[in-house]
């Protein structure tokens, strides 16, 4: 059996992380937000172009979690024309229109600029 005893608490790593949360500034999300709406519209197939000027984010703060999404609000008939050009689609005579994967690459690097942005300020503390 293995037992751990401790003594104290963690008040200097809970006051550390509380400072971390707060240094984590809403203008850093919105500047890579926008720069990934620019990426998403630029990576877009382009057939009328509706789709490629239809990205928006959100950003959403609950209790100082932050969650940022990227949404297209191009819908047709109910079907979200990002996401069938994305996975693809049924024709109405049987066919298949296969999917093209342009999402993930236009918005990997604009979460990897995030993510290093985030960890500077984190560690700068």
């Amino acid at each position: 059996m293995i037992r751990i005893k401790h003594r104290g608490n963690f008040s200097k790593l809970t006051t550390y992380l509380k400072d971390i949360k707060q240094s984590i500034n809403i203008r850093i999300i919105e500047k890579y937000a926008n720069e990934g709406v620019a990426a998403l519209a630029a990576a877009t197939p382009v057939a009328s172009g509706k789709t490629a000027n239809s990205w928006y984010y959100e950003i959403v703060n609950n209790d100082g979690k932050l969650k940022l999404t990227f949404n297209n609000s191009n819908i047709q008939n109910g079907v979200p024309i990002a996401v069938i050009i994305q996975y693809g689609h049924g024709t109405r005579n049987g066919g298949w229109v296969e999917g093209r994967d342009y999402i993930n690459p236009s918005i990997r690097p604009v979460f990897d600029k995030i993510t290093n942005e985030i960890w500077r300020e984190v560690t700068r503390k």
